[in-house]
């Protein structure tokens, strides 16, 4: 992660803040350290694109591009949008008056006022990769995903695909890199920005450990920047675009676009502090579905986290190891004899005191590891806790069912079935425990820790549920549990 620090709009923003772009810049860059840490966001290396590593990997592959003859000097003339740093073409603006009702150009997109800019710059031969960008494309169906962003790409390489504008007149941008061996001009904002994919794998020397294995997640407003420029600019400079981009939609709030001026923008900082990282991250997740807008408002995340995580996920762990229940607090064993075990979940009638939707349940959760797993690959975080929250649901109606309060501890045939009900419950957790582990790791911890599941035997792979019913030795099965650690989630209060 990182943060891009050149551009017009940065040095434009300094000024009227009365200070200089570094010192802006040292500023803004530590209030997203700072969400990243309160957001329980780790990172292998905070990249800035103000440091000398950078400015090195861009000047190199400047050099690079040049060589290859991708780059020419041309007289450019446009609208140019200063917030977003590009030209835009006529097709996507529009007239709209200003406070005072004199007319405007402004974006079609963002809003964002516009102005009439000609000037000589370097352009980029944009033009000559469009067979080989709809070649990689056509080779890697995978490369962009959620699908509807890759069918967009592919569209906007049917229609005109003029060159790019790579650089800026020193004189008007004096806050970037400068383009070597021309101290007329500076490097184009988004060129220097894209580069830190390769500056911090350590390019132009030992980017070769990393790319083009990488993973770029991006936002659906910098699709065109990500999908269309950054890989053309990779083949010119002889190296292979990235192996997948990850594009997400936007939040809106109560149906309306987040802006400052509607007041409606949300503070991470504040939601933290109301949810608990854990709640604010959870329903991120499970709300945030990638190909699509979501819409965001307090009542909606109040009522999920209360249903998904303090009754169904809380509810089922206090339930389960309440020492009125389970009073010499251990793992219990489980009873063959009790849950026979049948080769086919769907023929099941049930035997004994055990039903079809019991069988249901063990097929289910014992399914959910390699489900989850496919869908955390395929960057649909959201299905993955949809699967994990109905088999809460299904694991507190196998506990409701079953009724192990009202069995009799002291008779040895109840006592068999009473500990077989709490073994099967706390297996479900130990998974759910150990699946949220990437999504709310302080609530996962805590739960793990209450069932005594040490750090070693808390992976993701090679999770195996419910041992005994297969036969086979359960490490858990008889281990004294964690100590007592209170309510998992905290019920919210409606605000």
């Amino acid at each position: 992660s990182g943060t891009d620090e050149h551009g017009l709009k940065i040095q434009q923003a300094a000024a009227a803040a009365g200070t200089s772009p570094p010192e802006l810049c040292e500023r803004v860059s530590g209030l997203f350290r700072q969400a990243l840490a309160q957001a329980g966001v780790s990172f292998t290396d905070f990249t800035r694109t103000s440091e000398p590593r950078h400015q090195r990997a861009v000047q190199h592959f400047w050099g690079a591009l040049r060589d290859g003859g991708a780059l020419y000097k041309g007289c450019y003339e446009g609208w140019y949008c200063t917030p977003e740093e590009c030209f835009l073409p006529e097709s996507q603006l529009e007239e709209r008056p200003d406070a005072q009702g004199r007319p405007r150009k402004v974006s079609l997109e963002t809003g964002h006022e516009v102005h009439w800019t000609k000037e000589e710059n370097y352009m980029f031969r944009l033009s000559a990769f469009r067979d080989p960008l709809q070649n990689w494309l056509r080779d890697n169906p995978r490369a962009i995903c959620p699908d509807p962003f890759y069918q967009r790409v592919l569209r906007w390489l049917d229609e005109d695909l003029p060159d790019l504008s790579v650089s800026r007149e020193r004189s008007r941008l004096q806050w970037g890199i400068p383009v070597p061996s021309d101290s007329t001009q500076t490097i184009y904002v988004w060129v220097d920005a894209l580069v830190n994919y390769l500056s911090v794998v350590g390019y132009p020397e030992s980017h070769g450990v990393w790319w083009p294995a990488v993973h770029h997640v991006v936002g659906k407003d910098i699709l065109k920047f990500h999908a269309l420029y950054w890989p053309a600019l990779l083949l010119a400079a002889g190296l292979a675009p990235p192996e997948r981009i990850l594009v997400h939609s936007h939040w809106t709030v109560r149906g309306q676009k987040m802006s400052k001026s509607l007041g409606n923008v949300v503070d991470p900082a504040t939601c933290v502090g109301q949810y608990g990282v854990d709640g604010f991250r959870y329903f991120l997740l499970r709300q945030g579905v990638p190909e699509r807008d979501c819409d965001y408002y307090n009542e909606k995340v109040v009522k999920l986290l209360n249903s998904e995580l303090a009754d169904a996920l809380g509810g089922l762990l206090n339930r389960s190891t309440a020492a009125s229940i389970n009073p010499s607090n251990t793992y219990p064993c489980f009873s063959e004899p009790c849950f026979p075990k049948i080769l086919d979940s769907r023929e099941a009638k049930g035997t004994g005191r055990v039903s079809a939707e019991d069988y249901e349940l063990v097929a289910a959760v014992a399914s959910l590891p390699a489900q989850v797993a496919a869908y955390f690959e395929g960057f649909q975080i959201y299905k993955a806790l949809e699967c994990i929250a109905q088999c809460v649901r299904q694991t507190n109606g196998f506990f409701q069912r079953h009724r192990p309060w009202k069995l009799d501890r002291r008779d040895p045939a109840e006592r068999l079935w009473l500990d077989t009900i709490l073994h099967v419950t706390l297996e479900c957790l130990r998974i759910y425990g150990t699946l949220l582990q990437p999504v709310v790791p302080h609530m996962a911890d805590k739960l793990l820790s209450r069932l005594a599941v040490g750090p070693g035997e808390r992976g993701l792979s090679g999770l195996t549920f419910l041992a005994r019913y297969d036969g086979k030795p359960c490490p858990f099965e008889g281990r004294q549990l964690g100590s007592d650690t209170g309510i998992l989630f905290q019920r919210l209060e409606k605000s």
